[in-house]
Order: C-alpha cells, then sequence, then structure tokens
C-alpha cells in the first residue's frame, strides 16, 4: 500500500468505481467503526473472525435494522476486496446477509402511481415520473447532471449505464432544464461557485438543485447543491399518505414498481438487469417472483372462463 491514508485509498477506488457520493460516506463511516470497534488495529491484522464479531456486535447489542447490517457488511466486503484485494466468498463468513422481516419490496399498480402523481407538484412530481420512468435508484436521481439527459438519443446516462428517456416527460424536463440553466446563470453573475468537482459549466450541474445556495465551507463560497434524498422521501411519503396507499410506500418504491411493470411486460430478466444495474441476476429475479405472485392470485378455475 502507498503511504496515503486508508480512507483517501478507500475514497478513490469508490469514486474509480463512481458510487454515489451517499455511498462513499455511508462505507467510509462503517469501515471507520470496523476499525474502532478493533481498537484501531489495521485491517490487514484482522480477519474473519473480526468480522464476525463485529457484525455479530451490531446485530445483538447495538439491535441495528437489517439495512444498517447489511450495509456495514457490503463495507467491509469493499474494503477487503476492492482495496485489499482480499476475497471474502471463500472465507465462509458465518454471519450471513440479514432478511429483513419482509423482504418482498412494496410495489404499486399503475393506477395507484397515478394517485401518488396526483397528489405531488412541482418539482418533485417530476423527479418521481423520471425515477420510476427510468427505474433509477434514489442516490442515481439527486445526483444526474444536465448533461446526464439526452433528448435526441432518448437516453439518460446513470452509473456507467444507459436507460431509455421516457418521451411523456421530455416537454416537462426541457422546461425544467431551462429554468434551471437560468437559476445558475444567475448564481454565476452574482459570484456563487458550482458543487459539482469545480465545475463552471453549467451542464455539469444538478438537473434537481436547491431552492437556496449554501455556505460551502471547504471552499468558503456559497454553492447549489442538489435536493437531497430526505427532501424528496418526505415528499413521495406525504403523497402516499394522502393518496391513502400502503402506510410502507417510500421513494424506492417507484423503482420497485418499475422493474415489476417491466417483467409484466415482458422483458428478459438480463436486459432488465442491466436497465436497472444489477450486478447479480438474483437480485433482478425478486421482481420475476413478485410478478408470479400476482399472476397466481389472479388464477381462477377453467369452469369460470
Amino acid at each position: 500500500m502507498s503511504k496515503k491514508k486508508l480512507l483517501d485509498i478507500i475514497k478513490e477506488k469508490m469514486e474509480l468505481k463512481k458510487y454515489s457520493l451517499k455511498t462513499q460516506k455511508n462505507y467510509r463511516w462503517w469501515i471507520k467503526k470496523y476499525i474502532l470497534f478493533h481498537q484501531k488495529k489495521h485491517p490487514l491484522d484482522m480477519g474473519k473472525k473480526e468480522v464476525e464479531d463485529f457484525l455479530g456486535h451490531l446485530q445483538k447489542e447495538k439491535n441495528l435494522s437489517p439495512t444498517s447490517q447489511n450495509q456495514a457488511l457490503n463495507a467491509i466486503i469493499f474494503l477487503y476486496e476492492a482495496v485489499f484485494k482480499i476475497p471474502m466468498k471463500n472465507q465462509n463468513l458465518k454471519t450471513l446477509r440479514i432478511k429483513r422481516e419482509d423482504n418482498k419490496p412494496i410495489v404499486l399498480t399503475k393506477d395507484e402511481l397515478k394517485q401518488l402523481f396526483y397528489y405531488m407538484s412541482g418539482v418533485y412530481k417530476l423527479m418521481a415520473i423520471l425515477m420510476y420512468g427510468c427505474g433509477l435508484r434514489m442516490s442515481e436521481l439527486i445526483q444526474l447532471k444536465i448533461r446526464d439527459l439526452n433528448f435526441k438519443l432518448g437516453e439518460v446516462s446513470v452509473s456507467q449505464r444507459i436507460v431509455p428517456l421516457p418521451q411523456k416527460i421530455i416537454e416537462d424536463l426541457s422546461v425544467h432544464i431551462k429554468e434551471v440553466k437560468k437559476i445558475y446563470r444567475d448564481d454565476l453573475n452574482q459570484g456563487y461557485g458550482y458543487i459539482y468537482k469545480g465545475s463552471r459549466e453549467i451542464e455539469d450541474q444538478f438537473l434537481f438543485p436547491m431552492k437556496k445556495v449554501i455556505l460551502d465551507k471547504n471552499t468558503n463560497t456559497m454553492i447549489r447543491p442538489s435536493i437531497t434524498d430526505k427532501t424528496f422521501g418526505r415528499n413521495v411519503k406525504d403523497a402516499s399518505i394522502k393518496a391513502n396507499l400502503d402506510n410502507k410506500v417510500s421513494a424506492n418504491t417507484l423503482r420497485h414498481s418499475y422493474a415489476t411493470h417491466m417483467v409484466q411486460s415482458g422483458i428478459d430478466v438480463k436486459t432488465l438487469q442491466k436497465l436497472l444495474g444489477h450486478k447479480e441476476s438474483a437480485t433482478t429475479m425478486i421482481y420475476v417472483h413478485i410478478v408470479r405472485e400476482l399472476n397466481q392470485k389472479n388464477l381462477s378455475s377453467p369452469l369460470d372462463f
């Protein structure tokens, strides 16, 4: 390893793999927790036992949610496999991925989606429709840049993959982008800085920026970051309550609904896997199982045909 600090190396590896800023932050946090739990021992001086002890601590003593426990496991696997080139699959870890009590994603019908969108407005409605229409992760939606949308080709570039841009929202997106560009030009005239890698090119800026500028303490300049996942998630949740939908509906429900509806339309698993950006086909198969369950519920006796 070089003389660089471990966390700096981890950051470089995640940036190289184009991990979202949120994932980068979460992974570094869990890796620090893992090292501190073992009295600052270097990860190369630890192994299977230390990993199992840490994950067991999170499960039994901290009583963290399955999502948090799995995130911690993913971070540690990344540390050993991506940074130290030590494979973890052959370690036979006793601490397996924790299954959620209800591992089946919440999926809305198209009519329910219409209800949800009805109770949303402005930029949040546009974000929700785009997230569903492209099957994006919430982190991907938040991090979209203006240049990621290609109206001529009808494509959206996201996380090293290309997904079709829904034709139905091109006009609304075009109007939105004109407004966003005007906001950034006004920022430039007022001497504000831009957040994305210091670029002053408007095409490099966030597609869904905040309404307000904030002070960037690192550069001591006013910047306009993207709308946060919490703000967007809250708007989706509020709309779902007004629409009297399942109380477990969240922003991620939009992506789950997209995937399920794509399976219902007849798309093959391999193509859907690419569109969703899944590394493993097993993850995509979840939606095939959902559709099968839905079809079974609608089965009837041939006497009733």
